[in-house]
């Protein structure tokens, strides 16, 4: 076996120390210094104002690095030119404790306005990138021959590249946020994340004093198409798709569900919004099968073709419950908050029948003029179960219709106006 470096002396963090080194952080904050930096990395474990670690579920990979050797555990990032390549905010929704409560508002600023820190030595990472690229998709081409879209050789060329900007998003969790989106108090949120992750993190029960934690989940990633600068300007038309991960459609193509045809569906709104003068949105959420994994979600797939008389809309979500315990652990709760992060107020064209997204944003006080549903010819013969499934179940409102202000008011007895 070769020699390894040593590791310097495990300091233990589960308990509060009175001469630890710790930043406060001031959730909601106008300003980022007054805020404070979120804390994750190891480096100096005396500078930690946060529970958990960067990276989300990468986090792990990044032990099993250091564990091989592979990667030193005092490296820290250089993040030389790593600034976003559009400025995004701030909002006003940054300095309202209850708009956002699952990410870091300035976790893409960091190298900026968190600069006299790094330059005292601090370890502070990112948890927000902004870059530039282009995405290139079959459906594109084929909206092209049909018509619907046409090459403007700025926005979409002929050859089916549209120029996006994207933004990848970790989780960062507010906990008395949480709490408060989900209805439960702080100690019983804490008390079951640390029961229901086999104990993994000790301070979400004995460090009440952090108030801040990366869980160890995947993120989001935003595309912008057109002026990202307008994107929050009620007085630009907004087309947006809001979905959530499904890997074996929008990789592989899987034709059992609408998930790659709706994902398709809100791109084209998107591209001819932008291309009309207005702007478009899609947010990708790291939520497969619902939020229940693949596992979970191939068990269920079985189960439904193989049950007396095939499958059917009428059991589709009864034997997912069979297999889970509930239908869907998406919980779209925290869903508005990257919405609010890019100030939105308003969206004009939202390519979405889903009626768990539509109120979940509405009631989080973003307007939503028009729902638009995906075109009956683009969805697959094999998900017309899927389909039948969430209307009958109150999933999808079919025809977009739009719930009138009293009746958007109504939900929950929540005021839409705030």
């Amino acid at each position: 076996m070769t020699d390894r470096k040593q590791h310097a002396p495990i300091r233990l963090t589960s308990h509060y120390e009175a001469d630890a080194k710790t930043l406060p952080i001031k959730w909601g904050a106008k300003e980022a210094m007054e805020r404070g930096p979120v804390i994750a990395t190891h480096t100096d474990p005396a500078h930690r104002n946060a529970i958990g670690a960067h990276g989300g579920s990468y986090s792990v990979y990044r032990a099993l690095a250091i564990a091989s050797g592979a990667l030193p555990p005092e490296h820290r990032a250089d993040l030389t030119n790593t600034s976003p390549v559009e400025e995004i905010g701030p909002h006003p929704q940054w300095s309202d404790p209850e708009r956002i409560v699952s990410l870091d508002p300035w976790g893409h600023r960091v190298a900026q306005v968190f600069e006299s820190y790094l330059q005292q030595g601090i370890d502070i990472r990112p948890t927000i990138a902004v870059t530039r690229a282009h995405i290139n998709m079959p459906e594109l081409h084929d909206a092209m021959e049909k018509g619907r879209l046409a090459p403007d050789g700025k926005i979409l060329t002929r050859e089916g590249d549209v120029a996006v900007t994207k933004a990848a998003l970790e989780p960062v969790w507010h906990l008395p946020g949480i709490a408060k989106r989900f209805g439960c108090t702080e100690p019983v949120l804490r008390r079951t994340l640390f029961e229901q992750t086999g104990g993994m993190f000790p301070e979400l029960i004995t460090r009440g004093d952090l108030e801040v934690f990366l869980p160890p989940i995947g993120g989001l990633t935003i595309y912008f198409f057109g002026d990202v600068s307008r994107i929050h300007d009620p007085s630009v038309p907004l087309a947006s798709r809001v979905h959530d991960e499904c890997n074996g459609s929008d990789v592989f193509g899987s034709d059992i569900c609408t998930c790659r045809p709706y994902l398709a569906h809100g791109i084209e709104e998107c591209v001819r919004m932008a291309q009309a003068g207005g702007t478009g949105l899609i947010v990708y959420n790291r939520k497969e099968g619902r939020a229940l994994g693949e596992v979970t979600k191939f068990l269920v797939y079985n189960a439904r073709k193989r049950q007396e008389g095939g499958d059917s809309a009428a059991t589709y979500f009864h034997r997912t419950e069979c297999v889970a315990g509930v239908q869907d652990m998406r919980f779209q709760e925290l869903m508005p908050d990257p919405l609010h992060w890019l100030g939105i107020t308003r969206i004009d064209r939202f390519a979405s029948m889903s009626d768990m997204k539509y109120n979940a944003i509405v009631k989080s006080g973003i307007e939503i003029v028009n729902r638009i549903p995906i075109p009956d010819e683009m969805i697959p013969k094999d998900a017309r179960v899927e389909m039948e499934a969430k209307k009958a179940a109150g999933y999808y409102t079919p025809d977009g219709k739009v719930m009138s202000k009293d009746e958007l008011s109504a939900v929950k007895g929540r005021d839409l106006d705030g």
